[in-house]
């Protein structure tokens, strides 16, 4: 291979200039998506929002009901991400210690002296997979949350940090909510992205039932390194962005609180809107989206496209709107729809 092939599977070398870099990702995105459909069948939008999410070094939550795939999306994503991955299964009975570790009495062999050594717990991972956390009581939801958010665990007064790249990708089932302990709307917000998956398509589930009652069982590619995706992280920050996406960006997250004039018949169903946080990831995602298409520019189409990801998770509904059968996604379209009205009057 000559010094101006890309290796696919390989590392970017230093060298590289900014645009190649932006090249390298297009390239390595197409690859890494035909990767994972070798197992995983559509879900389009859920593998790219859960792709810009591991490039923003966000967190997805992933609701949809059983069956949908969604662990097998994750595991094929450590694997062709070529990550270290741990899942966990949320329960009643899970304590803090048992994702994040906890000190245990070890003995030297030679001079019997004993001391307390951290085990580290299956949070140290650089992609955990936190299967149907609504099921675990708010205690232990607290202490994955704190880690995802300082990215460490603390324990006995000592600090450990967690591994670059670090990711959450969480799943709850909306239905069968009895015994369940919802995520306060504080909490939701640590989450980049709310990623609905929905059932697939009449086609797409006859290619489900072909693939998956056979004998065959794909091989898999890696595509991207933990070292790798660091640089492409560092990347996306870089990207520029014009004054009036980031107006835009501002002016979207305005319109979801109460008392925004502009669009009355939307915010009369809004009990909370979104704080500044959901800005911040509009804009980093917007990054993300952007160089994933091949551009080194942010627009104002890559905000509109992310809205509902971003905001779904941060609007809390009036009862009024639950009475009327208003959901968070129906007063996200009529915001987008009028805010990028305003953006071409100008």
């Amino acid at each position: 291979m000559s010094e101006n092939e890309v290796d696919v599977s390989g590392t970017i070398p230093e060298s590289k200039t900014e645009l190649e870099l932006v090249a390298r990702l297009v390239e390595a995105r197409d690859t890494l998506l035909a990767e994972i459909k070798k197992v995983v069948v559509g879900q389009d939008d859920v593998l790219e929002q859960i792709i810009l999410a591991v490039l923003c070094r966000g967190h997805c939550l992933l609701e949809g009901v059983p069956g949908l795939a969604k662990t097998v999306i994750i595991q094929t994503l450590a694997d062709v991400m070529d990550l270290s991955f741990n899942r966990i299964q949320f329960t009643p009975d899970l304590m803090p210690s048992d994702i994040t570790g906890t000190d245990i009495i070890q003995e030297d062999p030679q001079s019997g002296h004993r001391q307390m050594e951290f085990l580290p717990g299956p949070l140290f991972s650089n992609l955990v997979l936190a299967d149907e956390i609504n099921r675990t009581p708010p205690k232990t939801q607290a202490a994955l949350l704190e880690a995802m958010q300082e990215r460490c665990v603390t324990c006995r007064g000592r600090t450990y940090e967690l591994p670059d790249p670090f990711f959450v990708l969480a799943t709850q089932n909306p239905i069968e909510q009895e015994g369940t302990y919802p995520l306060p709307e504080a909490q939701l917000d640590r989450f980049m992205f709310m990623v609905k998956v929905n059932y697939p398509s009449r086609n797409e589930e006859i290619e489900i039932l072909k693939r998956t009652t056979g004998t065959l069982t794909p091989l898999l590619k890696k595509v991207f390194n933990a070292n790798e995706l660091v640089i492409l992280q560092d990347l996306v920050r870089q990207v520029p962005v014009a004054d009036h996406v980031f107006e835009f960006a501002v002016d979207l997250v305005h319109s979801t609180r109460p008392g925004y004039n502009e669009v009355p018949d939307a915010t009369k169903w809004v009990q909370w809107g979104a704080g500044p946080r959901s800005g911040q990831q509009l804009i980093l995602g917007g990054k993300a989206r952007a160089l994933l298409h091949g551009r080194f520019h942010v627009s104002t189409s890559d905000i509109a496209a992310l809205a509902a990801p971003v905001l779904r998770h941060r609007i809390v509904c009036t009862f009024a709107a639950q009475a009327e059968g208003v959901s968070a996604e129906t007063i996200i379209k009529r915001l987008v729809s009028h805010g990028l009205r305003r953006i071409t009057k100008k």
